[in-house]
């Protein structure tokens, strides 16, 4: 029993060693690259920064960025507050979908490798080159342009939405359902990622369990509840926070290109760090908050 429980322990320490050499590359660069950086901009925030040549000159102003962005500035606040509220909207939206999808793809059926390649598309489609060549390509401007100018048929989602709202029915619960139906595109192009965790937890899942569900009479529904979710519960932590972190990088947050505008046109680096470290802080807590509250459902098992 003793030489077992050693044995154990000697493979943990194993695979805890190997989990150290694949993260070391990163904990290199973040030492290396991006310590002085981070703590340079956070004395920025506290400061105005004078650009003279060649070099920065930060005065000490206190708190002063920080007044102004949540007092004087017009648009940060509410920028601000409209991000964060679509942060949370998308995030779950992306969540739901991708695992569903994920449920989808782990079923046998013929051609089952070329439809999880075409939902593995959006991977490749979200990298830079081909991101560059969507949102900047001219052709694909007017080709949009000429099918939104051809295109008379009427919308269902804008129907039923025109319905609902002049029947007085749950207006903002519904209006926030069909925002996501019309930001379905997006929903999708950023779920790659989290199909193929998904995907890769439900393949662990030992089929047995499911033959012994079966013969104690459970239906597919109970074994959703009672095996699929427990035993891929920590992929669910994984992808809540990739997915949060995610939405933070993307290129269409008003927020990042608020403070890009105020750092590059305005050149006001100590106002533009202030900013950035709010929004730092309060993405931070909120992935602290939600990780903690899904941390406590996650089931763990060897």
């Amino acid at each position: 029993m003793k030489k077992q429980k050693n044995k154990l322990a000697g493979l943990q320490r194993r695979k805890a060693i190997a989990g150290y050499i694949f993260i070391l590359p990163f904990i290199v660069g973040f030492l290396v690259f991006m310590v002085k950086p981070f703590f340079q901009s956070l004395y920025m925030s506290f400061c105005t920064v004078e650009v003279g040549a060649g070099n920065f000159d930060p005065v000490w102003k206190g708190i002063d960025n920080y007044i102004r962005a949540f007092r004087i500035d017009p648009e940060f606040t509410r920028l601000l507050t409209e991000e964060i509220s679509r942060m949370v909207i998308d995030s779950l939206a992306i969540m739901v979908f991708s695992f569903f999808v994920a449920l989808i793809l782990n079923q046998k059926f013929k051609g089952r490798a070329l439809v999880r390649a075409i939902f593995f598309l959006p991977v490749i489609l979200s990298s830079g080159v081909i991101l560059g060549l969507e949102t900047d390509n001219s052709l694909m401007a007017q080709v949009q342009v000429a099918i939104e100018e051809n295109t008379t048929g009427i919308s269902i989602t804008a129907a039923v939405e025109n319905i609902l709202r002049t029947a007085g029915v749950g207006v903002r619960a519904f209006e926030t359902v069909f925002e996501i139906i019309d930001n379905i595109y997006n929903i999708a192009i950023s779920s790659g990622i989290q199909i193929i965790i998904f995907l890769s937890g439900l393949q662990t899942i030992s089929t047995s369990m499911y033959e012994a569900a079966d013969i104690e009479g459970c239906t597919k529904w109970e074994s959703l509840w009672k095996i699929t979710f427990p035993m891929i519960s920590s992929m669910f932590l994984v992808n809540w926070i990739y997915t949060i972190i995610d939405f933070c990088m993307r290129s269409d947050n008003e927020v990042i290109d608020k403070i890009t505008k105020v750092m590059v046109e305005q050149i006001n680096y100590g106002f533009s760090s202030a900013m950035t470290w709010i929004y730092f802080i309060i993405v931070i807590a909120f992935v602290g908050i939600t990780s903690f509250f899904i941390s406590k459902g996650v089931y763990y098992y060897d």
